[in-house]
């Protein structure tokens, strides 16, 4: 891996926080899926599986990472959304109809809003409590 950059991605990658990893897999999906649209509105049906796919990917990952035992009503709740999102995945790949990946899109944007907010309120929270112990 001679490449500067590539060495630069790996790294940052490996030093992230769990919270950046997640918004960088949110960010992953989001660019994918605009992709996929791009693609189906250019009729180019390689371009849009290829998006597609990685962009179902990165959902199932989501998925796959999720702890019903600690998340409960939570992460059963996030699992019902990621299958939501892969089913019109499948949908726009077999109909080739970008409307299904609007739908996927506008619910990945939701949740990583959702996600920045909340990992913003908690960064808030740790350095408020930080601070009351250096009076």
């Amino acid at each position: 891996m001679s490449n500067p950059y590539q060495k630069y991605k790996t790294t940052s990658v490996q030093s992230a926080s769990k919270e950046k990893i997640l918004l960088m897999l949110y960010e992953g999906a989001i660019k994918f899926t605009k992709l996929a649209i791009k693609a189906c509105e250019e009729k180019k049906i390689a371009d849009r599986g290829y998006n597609i796919g990685r962009a179902y990917d990165i959902i199932m990952e989501l998925n796959n990472t999720l702890d019903h035992k600690v998340g409960g009503d939570i992460a059963m709740r996030l699992e019902q959304l990621y299958m939501f999102i892969t089913d019109e995945y499948t949908k726009a790949n077999i109909s080739g109809k970008p409307e299904h990946l609007h739908n996927a899109l506008k619910v990945i944007e939701n949740l990583y809003q959702g996600w920045v907010g909340a990992i913003e309120k908690l960064k808030k929270e740790s350095e408020a409590a930080g601070n009351k112990g250096a009076v």
